[in-house]
């Protein structure tokens, strides 16, 4: 820079270092001056910069040693506020909530879906409402209660034996007016698990990072706890109940209806009427069985595809490893064989998608 450059810079800085000086700031009307006295040393920066060292030094704040603080002062610190801060939810929200609360006749209300939804469909339905409904998210009244009706409901249609016997029943008469709504659509079909354990089945526990514990009890099978002073058998009734619990689970898990290999337990071979998918049965299928035939194929056919998916992806991994172990050793040979590597589920797959819907 020139020194009619540095010249012109230094003014400016003087005058920025004036105008901060007539705002009441110190400190920068003196950078800015010393910053023109290096550029271009001036009769009018040193005679500022006196006049501003002057003044900073009339005004800096004396320091007096801290005193301790009084007893009010002490006294308000210490006091606790008895009034919880209030918590803000939305309008779509609160919506969310009053229409399961207000609205929904049945399970397959309570998820929006139909009584025709694989068990996909209706746990994207849970995934989508449990996030919006969580009480560590909605603040809404009653979002809790909505919550664990969404869950109650996931719960009952995901299980096939238990979604069979609720459709059987079919939907029952509105209930009275003097009857709570929870206990029409709930009663007769709860869930052996809780709402926030099925969340964090599909979320898992930290889902909601800072937010409150939110407790649930288990509604059935629940112990009193043993009192410390109890004898030796109260003490291990807990115990003695996980294990026969444990013992009994196995009763009560209903078997699929179908299998996608044959086996002694499921010899009949039968074909799916869309994607001629191949499954097996039990014998007994055609007289036990009485649910919807069209929902258990599609369940089938996404079930195959599913598998088809991780296969394709299996062999594509290995060919191409196989491959980059070639060029890595720089055997032209075996790479040629790498790239000549088939896939079949891809092509399984990539056929399925072919098929005319």
């Amino acid at each position: 820079m020139t020194i009619e450059g540095n010249k012109d810079e230094s003014d400016r800085c003087i005058d920025i270092a004036q105008s901060a000086l007539a705002a009441g700031n110190v400190e920068k009307a003196e950078r800015f001056l010393l910053k023109a006295e290096r550029l271009y040393p001036t009769a009018r920066a040193k005679e500022l910069l006196a006049r501003v060292r002057a003044a900073g030094a009339g005004t800096a704040p004396k320091r007096s040693p801290p005193s301790s603080p009084s007893a009010e002062e002490v006294r308000r610190r210490k006091a606790p506020s008895h009034q919880p801060p209030q918590r803000e939810y939305t309008q779509e929200q609160l919506d969310a909530v009053r229409r399961i609360k207000t609205k929904c006749k049945d399970y397959y209300e309570i998820l929006g879906v139909s009584k025709e939804a694989t068990d996909s469909d209706i746990k994207k339905a849970y995934k989508k409402l449990a996030l919006q409904l969580h009480p560590d998210k909605n603040h809404a009244p009653g979002a809790a209660e909505a919550f664990k009706a969404i869950g109650n409901a996931a719960a009952i249609l995901t299980d096939p034996e238990r979604r069979k016997q609720y459709d059987l029943r079919g939907e029952e008469p509105a209930p009275s007016a003097h009857a709570h709504h929870q206990t029409y659509y709930a009663r007769g079909f709860e869930s052996d698990l809780t709402a926030e354990e099925l969340f964090n089945m599909f979320f898992g526990a930290t889902a909601f990072p800072g937010g409150g514990p939110t407790v649930y009890a288990r509604r059935r099978g629940r112990e009193p706890e043993p009192r410390e002073s109890g004898t030796g058998l109260v003490q291990l009734l807990p115990v003695l109940v996980l294990v026969l619990l444990s013992m009994m689970s196995g009763l009560f898990i209903s078997e699929p209806v179908f299998s996608l290999a044959p086996s002694s337990k499921y010899p009949v071979p039968r074909e799916t009427v869309n994607l001629k998918v191949p499954y097996y049965v039990k014998e007994n299928f055609h007289t036990d069985y009485q649910g919807s035939l069209r929902r258990l194929e599609m369940s089938i056919e996404e079930e195959y595809i599913v598998g088809l998916r991780h296969a394709c992806q299996r062999e594509r991994n290995y060919r191409e490893s196989m491959a980059w172990k070639a060029r890595n050793f720089g055997d032209s040979k075996q790479y040629a064989d790498a790239q000549k590597l088939r896939t079949p589920s891809c092509e399984k797959l990539q056929n399925l998608q072919n098929l005319p819907r």
